[in-house]
């Protein structure tokens, strides 16, 4: 039987992390035992009383059913109020608020929504990769942007501006952005809001690394104007340790809100109601949670600012996010080589930034999700059997 794939996966590859994940499991069959600074899984648990929230809600008889595609009443109120008090940005919770599970879903909610075959979306180079799998499942082709570090990884929207821009509907951004970990910069976001009014574009900002080592999260609709031309998305997946549970949000117009929701009601079910109510309990936490975890994250991206020293890796101190963004040394081909001959001289997988486009190919990208005393032993390893 020829069976081939539809033409929508031709151009899509399977997920870099998958393969590699399943590389380093071969490797610690053999024997290895490998040290992965490569994804951001937080290895931290939630809150007690997110636990406590979820254990008791299931236990309650009537909380198993199917459940609303919009969410719950007390999560839509929650995620408002979670706006409203961390970003100073009001939304209506029935209107302009749709709960997802996981925002990465909402990253194809949005595509497969809005765009089609002959349409063209912008997207960041470095960046996210599900960005340019999404459009390209859509049907939609990507248009590169460029961000560098010479220009503090922002886009040159003056060099865009000049171009052909009539077929592109939506353009993805991401500040604090993954993987480079530049800050959200506010004169720059006017600019965006200005650029999106003029060329018709959509602005989709994905913003779950706001409270990462930073200790004023912003969201792009603050800006004046954003409403119009910005649809966000979050999560609780970084914030709030609370990857594996699935819980995402996207916020912006009601006409927006509504259309996604068309989509989604047609992939999926609701959310299982004790993690609404759960996650109803997570955004209530007040700012001394947030400051708590960065306190633990400061010290081990301090660990990694001393291993990246060790690589010959220049970097960024000022950066933020759950991850720690460094340039390679001239010696060394790419970001490829270099993880490669680290992995295998050390058992440590350090992410190779060329992952995140032609513009990483020069940088690496190391993740803050492990135990200060599980750097000590990276660190050990790369003065003994890197260095050496």
């Amino acid at each position: 039987m020829n069976l081939q794939v539809a033409k929508r996966l031709q151009q899509t590859e399977e997920y870099y992390f998958s393969k590699k994940l399943r590389e380093i499991d071969e490797m610690n069959k053999a024997g290895a035992k490998v040290i992965n600074l490569g994804i951001g899984s937080p290895d931290l648990p939630p809150h007690p009383s997110v636990i406590a929230a979820l254990n008791e809600q299931a236990q309650k008889p009537d909380t198993h059913a199917y459940q609303g595609y919009k969410g719950i009443p007390a999560l839509r109120q929650a995620i408002a109020s979670f706006y409203k008090r961390y970003y100073r940005v009001e939304l209506d919770p029935e209107k302009e608020v749709l709960p997802l599970i996981g925002s990465k879903e909402g990253i194809m909610h949005i595509c497969m929504t809005y765009l089609q075959e002959g349409d063209e979306a912008l997207v960041p180079n470095p960046g996210y990769p599900t960005y340019r799998s999404a459009v390209n499942l859509s049907g939609a082709t990507v248009v590169d942007y460029d961000l560098e570090e010479k220009n503090g990884w922002l886009p040159d929207l003056d060099a865009l501006a000049k171009k052909d821009l009539s077929k592109v509907k939506l353009m993805w951004v991401n500040y604090p952005h993954m993987p480079t970990g530049a800050r959200f910069n506010a004169a720059f976001a006017e600019k965006l809001v200005q650029f999106a009014q003029q060329h018709n574009i959509l602005i989709c900002h994905d913003n779950p690394y706001s409270f990462i080592l930073n200790k004023q999260p912003q969201s792009l609709l603050e800006t004046p104007g954003a409403k119009e031309v910005v649809l966000e998305l979050n999560s609780l997946s970084k914030s709030s340790n609370m990857a594996g549970w699935r819980v995402g949000m996207l916020v912006g117009k009601q006409e927006w809100i509504s259309e996604v929701l068309r989509f989604k009601s047609n992939m999926d079910s609701g959310m299982f109601q004790p993690l609404q109510m759960a996650a109803v309990k997570a955004m209530e936490l007040g700012p001394e949670w947030y400051a708590d975890l960065n306190k633990i994250y400061e010290g081990r991206r301090n660990k990694v600012f001393q291993l990246l020293e060790l690589l010959n890796c220049t970097f960024d101190k000022d950066q933020v996010g759950l991850f720690v963004w460094a340039k390679i040394p001239a010696t060394a081909k790419d970001g490829f080589s270099l993880t490669d001959e680290i992995l295998q001289k050390t058992q440590v997988f350090i992410t190779p930034g060329g992952i995140f486009g032609s513009n990483g190919n020069g940088y690496i990208r190391v993740s803050l999700c492990k135990d200060e005393k599980v750097f000590d032993e990276v660190l050990e390893r790369i003065q003994s059997k890197f260095k050496s």
